[in-house]
């Protein structure tokens, strides 16, 4: 699979009683839905994450509040700031991730491709870059 991440803006529905999005499989989530999870009441100064996934695609929102997450293909890090529950970030293939600068308020939604399997996480830094290597 390849590696990637992208930014996915989402329809915002709404009318003056206040504003809806609709995640849809094969649509605007672009596999299909086995998992969904969130992270909320992170405290001050907790990063999380710190690993890669072998097969997991993951679509990330928050729906309140921010965070940050570091994405790393091995090559190249980039920080994406998430704070607007209008778009998500699309994870796929051996990306390396870790989510830091939790708002006190944030609540951090997480739909994945896959049930939970410990055996596709990589969870050392440099054996994920040893993976990247032997994937290229």
């Amino acid at each position: 699979m390849q590696a990637k991440y992208e930014l996915v803006n989402f329809k915002t529905l709404g009318d003056d009683r206040g504003s809806l999005i609709a995640i849809e499989e094969g649509y605007n989530a672009p596999f299909e839905i086995k998992r969904v999870y969130y992270i909320f009441d992170t405290k001050e100064g907790v990063e999380r994450g710190f690993h890669a996934h072998i097969n997991l695609k993951q679509l990330a929102i928050v729906v309140k509040g921010s965070c940050t997450f570091i994405i790393d293909n091995g090559k190249r890090r980039k920080e994406i700031k998430l704070n607007n529950p209008n778009q998500g970030l699309l994870i796929e293939g051996l990306i390396w991730r870790e989510m830091k600068d939790f708002s006190e308020d944030c609540v951090l939604v997480i739909l994945a491709s896959e049930h939970y399997d410990e055996s596709d996480y990589i969870r050392d830094y440099d054996n994920f870059l040893e993976e990247v290597k032997n994937d290229s």
